[in-house]
This record gives C-alpha cells, structure tokens and sequence, in this order.
C-alpha cells in the first residue's frame, strides 16, 4: 500500500511512496498563505503557513496524500483500512474531517511541539468530501525531522504515538508495527559470528549474511522492518543531493514492482511515486513508476501570498540520458 520514512543528515528529509493499482491523477499542489482553507466544524483559516504536496485536486480543493509547509513540517496519510475508525463531531472539541486534516495540522503548526498541542483536544470527524468521495481510511506520520508522531483514530479513539523507528506502513496499528520489531533485533550490518555450534566450523560465505532474515516481501509489517532497518544503517554524506539521493534508495527498498502483487484480475498494486520533502529547503522531490529522474518543485519559487493554489501535472515520462 505505503512506506513513510523519516531521514536527518545536517538537515530532515521526509516522504513516502503511494503504492496502489491505479492513478487518481495526482499533482503536486502549492497551497499560499492567503488561500482560505473552510473547515467543515473547525472554522476557517483564512491566512496559515504555505503548503506544498501531492494531491487530487477535486473542484479546485487539494485533497493532500503528503505535505510540508514553509516551516518545515511534514505529514503524510497512509492507508489504515479495516482499522481507522471516525467520530461524529462532539461538542468541545476540534472537529475536523479526516481529508482536512493535513491541512489544518500543516496551515498552523510550525513543529511537532505545536502538533502535539493541537492533537491534544482534536477528534477526526467522519464526514465525507463530497458523494462518490467518502472518507479514506487513513492513519498519518508527522515528522520536522527532530521528533516523529504517528496518529491514529480508531473505534477506541485517537492515539497519538512517538515513532522511534522513523518509518510508518499500513495495518496493523503502530504499537504492534513496532512492537514486531523485537523478533529482528539480531539483525547486524555486521558479518554474523557462529553461534550454532563449537563443532561446526561454519563459514560466512557471502556478504550480507549479518541481516539474513530481513524480510523481502510485500506485505506491510514486512516493509516496516525493511524499512526501519535500512533507515536506521543508512549513511550519506549530509548535503542536499547526497540527502536526497540517500533518501530515495531507502524507500527504494520497498519499492513495489507492477505485476508483483495481485489485486484483482488484471490489475496489480504498484509504486505509483516516491516523494521526498526537504524540509528546511521546502523542496519537494519525486520520481514516478515511469519515470526514474528525480523532479524538484520549490515552495519559495511559488507566489506564497496569493491566494490560489498552484498545481504542477506530475512528469511520468522515463528521463533517458544519451551518454554518447
């Protein structure tokens, strides 16, 4: 379905893949700081901090999959089906739909500390953007590169989670994501010594054969622990390209291949783009199934005191460089 991760040389990275069977003709989209965003039950924000992301413009209102705003915070929605879970709105508390909510986090949050205050009192409404467009079961990461939340609202309630692992997936729910984590921790990067028996002299016969048992298929505990392994041992050099590039060879790792994982006849779920937030630059970088070149689109090169939303069609085409 989704990987997100979370990455920090010198400065934070944050992003994440959109795997699925079909294209909803995603664009990224620059939200500016005058664009009124009209909540459903929470009021209105008619002036917040600039937003960039992918997004399904739906009559002209940037449904976000993943975003950042100029200060540096980043989120993302991750497919959370069978166990995300909405409320009616209830009187005292910040009623937003779950399809605003990237919007109202990222309009007025400049970090994960002011996050975390405005979670406190938040209840994720059911309501759904428009018919034929209900509600997406969805659980999100927020990360400004220092510290990482997962939040998740499910038939028990909202739960607010620290994401130690820097990584988010789909089902289950986090704790038991993380909690999964245990049954790999003699995973090494390390070649293994032999503990199987003094009797045995046992050879490392290959390279690698420190993390033998790291999971290789797609499901999505697996992608968590491959994830979660390959970002925590992941080392680059800390300057944007050097970053950027480091970042896309992590989720690289769970890349799905069209063909790979069967959904139904004739269509496969696959890695439809892989999106990288540099969030103290706010530049966002993407690739696509199609299309391996790395495009850029700069918030700070946006009109951001405007007041409309300024979409950029996604380039899907393979970027073949003649090196002759």
């Amino acid at each position: 379905m989704c990987t997100a991760a979370v990455y920090t040389t010198k400065s934070g990275y944050f992003g994440r893949t959109l795997d699925y069977e079909f294209s909803y003709g995603e664009e990224v989209a620059a939200m500016p700081r005058r664009y009124a965003l009209h909540f459903r039950h929470a009021g209105a924000l008619t002036e917040h901090y600039a937003i960039l992301g992918m997004a399904h413009m739906a009559g002209g209102y940037p449904l976000y999959y993943d975003a950042m705003n100029e200060k540096g915070l980043g989120m993302a929605g991750l497919n959370f089906v069978g166990n995300a879970a909405y409320a009616k709105p209830v009187p005292g508390k910040d009623n937003v739909a779950s399809f605003e909510f990237i919007p109202w986090i990222l309009g007025q949050c400049a970090d994960i500390p002011e996050a975390r205050k405005a979670l406190a009192n938040l209840n994720l409404t059911d309501d759904s953007f428009a018919p034929g467009l209900p509600a997406a079961g969805l659980h999100w990461m927020l990360s400004d590169g220092k510290e990482t939340l997962v939040v998740e609202s499910m038939a028990d309630g909202l739960h607010i989670y620290d994401n130690p692992a820097g990584v988010l997936t789909n089902n289950p729910p986090f704790p038991m994501q993380l909690f999964n984590l245990n049954n790999y921790r003699r995973l090494s990067t390390e070649q293994p010594e032999n503990h199987f028996s003094k009797d045995l002299d046992l050879q490392c016969y290959s390279r690698g054969l420190g993390a033998l048992g790291l999971p290789g298929d797609l499901s999505s505990m697996s992608r968590f622990v491959r994830a979660a392994f390959v970002r925590a041992n992941s080392r680059s050099g800390d300057g944007e390209a050097e970053s950027v590039s480091q970042f896309f060879h992590i989720l690289g790792s769970v890349d799905q291949q069209r063909g790979c994982c069967l959904v139904e006849p004739g269509k496969w779920e696959y890695t439809i783009y892989t999106a990288c937030c540099s969030l103290s630059r706010g530049i966002y970088y993407y690739t696509t199934y199609d299309n391996h070149a790395i495009t850029a689109i700069d918030l700070h090169k946006t009109d951001l005191d405007g007041d409309t939303v300024a979409t950029y069609p996604l380039v899907t085409g393979e970027q073949i460089y003649q090196g002759n």
